[in-house]
């Protein structure tokens, strides 16, 4: 009973974040994969990197499966992978359908060349919002007065 305890808390939750900026960011690290979503409101340009410790392989067509109530399976062939193959990265200006499947759904399957990787989507309701609605900031100056004396 113990070890179930600890089994269980040992295991990370899915938490999810959101930074607002001239570019919003909204991403998790669950055990096995990392999930970051951006949103360049003046684009607008959106897109999502799934990053794993092992390298994905080379394949012509990337899908994501969203998998609870409104279940979506989106497919495209627009799909970049890093230098060292751990990230797929798909860029687009609408991205509607990834926001609705994370959102309404529990689950997300990434495949790529036969190779499946879930993610959990349990906790992105609340950060979503503030990503949905990402509008343009404006970068911080800082103005400095340098007194010689």
């Amino acid at each position: 009973m113990i070890a179930c305890l600890f089994a269980l808390c040992a295991t990370p939750a899915a938490a999810w974040d959101v930074s607002l900026g001239p570019i919003c960011v909204l991403e998790d690290q669950q055990s096995e994969v990392a999930v970051t979503l951006t949103h360049d409101p003046e684009g607008p340009i959106y897109s999502i990197t799934i990053t794993t410790p092992t390298p994905w392989p080379e394949g012509p067509v990337f899908t994501i499966a969203f998998i609870g109530d409104n279940p979506l399976r989106i497919t495209t062939n627009q799909h970049v992978l890093s230098d060292d193959n751990r990230a797929v990265t798909v860029v687009d200006r609408g991205f509607g359908n990834v926001l609705n499947g994370m959102e309404f759904n529990e689950t997300a399957i990434a495949s790529l060349a036969g190779r499946e990787v879930p993610f959990d989507l349990s906790a992105v309701d609340a950060p979503m919002q503030p990503f949905r609605t990402c509008t343009p900031q404006p970068v911080a100056q800082v103005r400095m007065d340098i007194t010689h004396g």
